[in-house]
């Protein structure tokens, strides 16, 4: 006999007609690393802010947007995490007999934002507080489009104080990233010789 799919109930909360665009963000940023993986229970935990052993042991309490909500009850976050997906951010699959939380093609988009800003802007710290090497291995086998946004960014700025940097994470990453990463280098050095 198979086991039984876990069922799951999505609630459409009708005092919660819509959400600000930065909660959207907050809530699809807060399920980063449970995509595929884990479900709404734990992301209700996340921004809660609950230090529960599960949300501990796993690290979610470094979460940038842990406790993003401990104002709400549990019921509130929930109807909140519900309501993007009723709305087209994220969606529920099943991993094995689980239901996990995916982002839709919409909530990547947003999330890819938001992760690429986060980066530069940890970028900015480094910069202001740690000398080379800097240590970026956090970005390698991340999701190619959001390395390629992240260069986006940097190559937006057009600030040439990214090329040291740069020329750090060169060296831990693949061959394709390296490439792009010289592309940019090149870009900032080209932008600001006189």
């Amino acid at each position: 006999m198979r086991p039984q799919r876990q069922p799951f109930h999505l609630h459409r909360d009708p005092n919660l007609a819509s959400l600000p665009i930065e909660d959207i963000r907050a809530i699809l940023r807060a399920a980063d690393p449970l995509i595929a993986t884990g479900g709404r229970t734990l992301l209700t935990k996340i921004l809660k802010g609950s230090r529960a052993k599960d949300v501990l042991v796993h690290g979610l309490h470094t979460n940038p947007c842990h406790g993003y909500y401990q104002h709400l009850t549990p019921e509130e976050v929930l109807a909140r995490i519900d309501w993007t997906i009723l709305n087209g951010y994220m969606q529920v699959e099943y991993a094995g007999q689980l239901p996990v939380l995916t982002y839709t093609p919409l909530g990547w988009s947003i999330e890819m934002e938001v992760f690429a800003d986060e980066v530069v802007r940890g970028f900015d710290a480094l910069l202001a507080g740690t000398a080379r090497p800097y240590d970026l291995l956090y970005l390698k086998d991340r999701h190619r489009g959001m390395v390629l946004r992240i260069l986006e960014k940097v190559q937006e700025s057009g600030d040439r104080k990214y090329v040291p940097l740069l020329e750090d994470w060169a060296q831990l990453d693949y061959k394709k990233v390296q490439q792009e990463i010289r592309k940019v280098i090149r870009s900032l050095i080209d932008r600001s010789a006189p």
